[in-house]
């Protein structure tokens, strides 16, 4: 077995668990991926994901913004332009992502 990945409890401390609670959810990794390759608008990401609410992508945003995987520069145009991207830690996940493109091309 990978020695990141125990044969213990998944207690709080558990790192698999802490990074669940970040991508669990609907749309998630998605908004994460859709900043993988670089700076991206609000009406960007809205329109790349399909079905999208525009409720449930400024939760995803605000929540990534929060535990410091995106940052959110706002700049004064009118109307007000809002860009997003990820952060050092964000990009981080990107492996995680591509083990999970990797996964999905076997179901």
């Amino acid at each position: 077995m990978d020695s990141l990945v125990k044969e213990q409890p998944c207690d709080d401390e558990c790192p698999v668990k802490k990074t669940a609670a970040i991508i669990e959810g609907k749309w998630t990794t998605l908004v994460i991926r859709e900043l993988l390759p670089g700076k991206k608008r609000y009406s960007q990401i809205q329109r790349a994901l399909t079905g999208i609410s525009p409720k449930v992508l400024t939760s995803r945003l605000r929540m990534l913004e929060q535990k410091g995987l995106l940052t959110r520069t706002v700049y004064a145009t009118v109307p007000p332009t809002t860009e997003y991207e990820l952060t050092e830690l964000g990009e981080n996940l990107r492996e995680v992502l591509n083990a999970m493109a990797e996964f999905g091309k076997n179901l």
